[in-house]
């Protein structure tokens, strides 16, 4: 994976315009985030990178309203990527990836330095933790458990509130007699406070409750064989190899052996009905190559000559259904 905003996009005239009061020892701090593509080292550098004052923040927000400087962006954003890495910890509870997550948090703190004004008086931290709070939500809502959860501006409310508001019935509550599903009167109070119905607090915490199943597992670690929804819930008939391949033999089985038989002359067709087209399941039925010689006055061994070369002459007009 490889992580939005690398550093080592940075210009050497960017590197040297890094405040050097921020600088140890004469080493330019924003040259500490090397191309990275470990989520741990990422991390790590992120939160070497330094801060800006509010004089920084201030002139190179200036500088990207007024004359649209794309340096003075990159270094708004690169100074508040810790910002994104520690927002995106507080849903690591979700099971999304954590790098999935700072991405898109990435995104929503490019798109609140796009449009934050200098002059509002607040500091771009608070202003930028909207945007990347909002990126990851939406990230979550489309990517959790692959369901779309909430459609509504009170269900997703409920969807974020949910898990922390029933911690918070948890702590209030005696150990030995809390349970893990909401009770009555914690459903009607969660629907009061967050304002939904009473319904959508029960399937929300249904929906949240239920565990992930793997619709294709991979075997396990004892090489043994796991099976999933995909074992069962999958048509056979109907998938579309196997239709073609049905297909295919129908047409072999019957306008591919009659325009087969009809490239024989009358003896050799003749046969061939009798050797293999009439024969039962059971073995009766047809001819046997004594009772053929008999009818044809020749012998046997003649025709299991004429046999095996009508066979022949068949299987290059059936090679065209193959």
């Amino acid at each position: 994976m490889s992580y939005a905003l690398a550093p080592h996009n940075l210009t050497a005239r960017e590197m040297s315009a890094a405040n050097p009061a921020n600088s140890v020892g004469g080493v330019n701090p924003w040259s500490l985030l090397p191309p990275l593509g470990n989520l741990d080292a990422y991390i790590s550098a992120v939160n070497r990178l330094p801060m800006l004052t509010l004089e920084q923040e201030q002139e190179f927000a200036r500088k990207l309203k007024d004359s649209n400087d794309i340096e003075s962006a990159e270094k708004l954003v690169l100074s508040h990527l810790r910002l994104v890495v520690a927002t995106s910890r507080k849903y690591l509870g979700y099971g999304l990836p954590h790098g999935d997550l700072i991405q898109e948090g990435n995104i929503g703190l490019m798109k609140a330095v796009r449009r934050f004004d200098p002059d509002q008086g607040v500091r771009l931290v608070s202003y930028a933790l909207h945007w990347i709070k909002a990126e990851m939500h939406e990230y979550i809502l489309k990517n959790w458990r692959m369901v779309k959860v909430a459609t509504t501006k009170a269900q997703r409310k409920l969807f974020f509130n949910l898990r922390s508001m029933k911690q918070g019935f948890k702590d209030d509550a005696d150990v030995a007699t809390h349970r893990d599903t909401l009770s009555e009167s914690q459903i009607e109070s969660m629907a009061k406070t967050l304002n939904v119905k009473r319904e959508e607090v029960i399937e929300m915490e249904q929906r949240m409750s239920g565990g992930d199943v793997l619709l294709d597992p991979s075997p396990s670690d004892d090489g043994e064989d796991a099976f999933g929804p995909i074992a069962y819930l999958a048509d056979a008939t109907q998938e579309p190899t196997a239709l073609m391949e049905s297909r295919a033999r129908d047409s072999l089985a019957s306008d591919g052996i009659s325009t087969a038989l009809n490239e024989l002359d009358p003896r050799s067709r003749r046969i061939v009905e009798e050797r293999w087209l009439k024969v039962n399941d059971d073995g009766s039925g047809g001819m046997t190559l004594h009772d053929l010689a008999d009818e044809y006055k020749v012998s046997a061994e003649r025709i299991r000559q004429i046999e095996v070369a009508a066979m022949k002459k068949m299987k290059k007009t059936l090679a065209a259904y193959a």
